[in-house]
């Protein structure tokens, strides 16, 4: 497919050059899943003002997009090529409590989900670079996909916004999908 060149305040999301039919996918997968959410959760957002309901929403979409353009050979070697911006990008990944904080949901919940993936991420991160990077990265998306359902009480909403944070950071952002990453000489294990 054609590539775009992407303008550079958007270099975070799509990376450098994208093609038009990625960014596409990027935003109906985000807007489709979102507006899902909303129309079989109606309750969702019951009893929150408009701006907590539209920025509750615009967190949501951004995580589920970001499943998808984390998984683009664009996106990926963008933040491979710049280390200090892939540890930046997983540290502020606060969204799941942020949208927890904003529809009244269990926070520490949110708070168990954040902890685990934020850990995992750097964990995964830190073997960038190494043999074993893609299997830790799935061993340890596999311990979230399996724990977070375990968790009680949890609305079957957050349950679908937290699998997705987990796979949106910790295995689709974390992990260096197509071996960009440069790395000094010797650290190949």
């Amino acid at each position: 497919m054609t590539q775009i060149r992407i303008p550079s305040f958007l270099h975070d999301v799509f990376g450098e050059q994208q093609s038009i039919g990625s960014i596409v996918s990027i935003l109906l997968f985000g807007g489709l899943l979102t507006t899902a959410l909303y129309v079989i959760f109606p309750d969702l957002t019951d009893d929150l003002p408009l701006w907590r309901s539209a920025l509750a929403l615009l967190l949501i979409f951004d995580i589920f997009a970001g499943c998808v353009a984390n998984f683009t050979a664009s996106t990926s070697n963008f933040y491979a090529s710049r280390r200090t911006n892939r540890i930046v990008f997983i540290a502020i990944h606060f969204h799941i409590v942020i949208v927890a904080l904003l529809l009244n949901t269990n926070i520490w919940h949110a708070i168990g989900v954040w902890a685990y993936t934020i850990a995992g991420a750097f964990i995964v991160n830190a073997l960038i670079g190494k043999a074993s990077q893609r299997f830790v990265a799935g061993i340890l998306l596999s311990m979230g996909l399996g724990g977070i359902p375990l968790l009680p009480s949890m609305q079957p909403y957050m349950l679908t916004i937290s699998l997705l944070f987990l796979l949106k950071v910790l295995y689709s952002f974390a992990v260096d999908h197509y071996g960009i990453a440069q790395h000094p000489a010797g650290d190949e294990t």
